[in-house]
């Protein structure tokens, strides 16, 4: 696995889809979700996708991810080119590279939280100890140090939240995709969880990629991409973002 990406500098376009296009049968018709989008996102920044459902937004980030393929168009995610990866390789660059927040936790009933945040150290081949230990350490950082042990079934819906952030962020990924990470959170909550991203999550060599409907957090993004019928309609910056700064 010699030709993976292993850095990306400051400011650096971490995510470029040009021209991508994505359709899904619906009985005997096809559907085009996605109609030659054209994405980009950069380290160190914090980019929103926002659009009316249906638009085609987490179809796009799944894409991104390496989740689904693209019917046509390039996909080049951290200097990998995600299209043209196949079976190990593809899989061996997600579980290195890349994080995922969902908007259902998906935490795993039978195990810990510490086990939980885990998996994708134990996942990679690094020891049981090793990667309950590197996820107490981000646990900690969350607020979570007195529920290391604690099954999903005692934690809060916020509690298990944070599990899943951690999750997702235990194994330092270079792209963290979020689909609607505050949708089920009060405004307090939401605020905290989007603060605890931009703390541990963001950095000028990292991104984050977050698809949400919630308004109330907009304040946090660097870029907002507004989406409309399967493509980008309009793109919208701060004045000086993270990753300008270090252009």
């Amino acid at each position: 696995m010699d030709d993976l990406p292993t850095n990306t500098p400051p400011g650096a376009i971490a995510v470029r889809c040009v021209g991508v296009q994505k359709s899904f049968a619906a009985g005997e018709t096809t559907v085009r979700v996605l109609r030659g989008t054209d994405f980009t996102a950069r380290a160190g920044e914090m980019t929103f996708l926002v659009g009316p459902s249906g638009c085609g937004k987490t179809t796009l980030i799944s894409i991104i991810g390496a989740i689904l393929s693209a019917d046509a168009g390039s996909v080049e995610v951290l200097g990998f080119d995600v299209r043209r990866a196949r079976g190990g390789r593809l899989a061996d660059f997600r579980l290195a590279n890349l994080g995922f927040i969902f908007q259902q936790f998906n935490l795993l009933p039978a195990l810990s939280a510490a086990e939980n945040a885990s998996i994708p150290l134990v996942a990679a081949g690094r020891s049981t100890r090793f990667g309950e230990r590197a996820a107490a350490t981000l646990l900690a950082r969350l607020g979570l140090e007195n529920h290391l042990h604690k099954m999903p079934a005692q934690l809060s819906g916020g509690q298990q939240q944070r599990v899943a952030i951690a999750r997702a962020l235990v194994h330092a990924p270079r792209l963290v995709i979020c689909d609607e990470p505050t949708a089920s959170l009060d405004a307090e909550a939401g605020h905290t969880v989007m603060e605890l991203l931009r703390e541990v999550a963001l950095a000028p060599d990292r991104s984050v990629i977050i698809v949400t409907h919630d308004t109330r957090i907009f304040e946090f993004a660097d870029v907002i991409h507004q989406m409309s019928d399967g493509r980008i309609e309009r793109i919208e910056r701060k004045s000086t973002t993270p990753a300008e700064a270090h252009a």
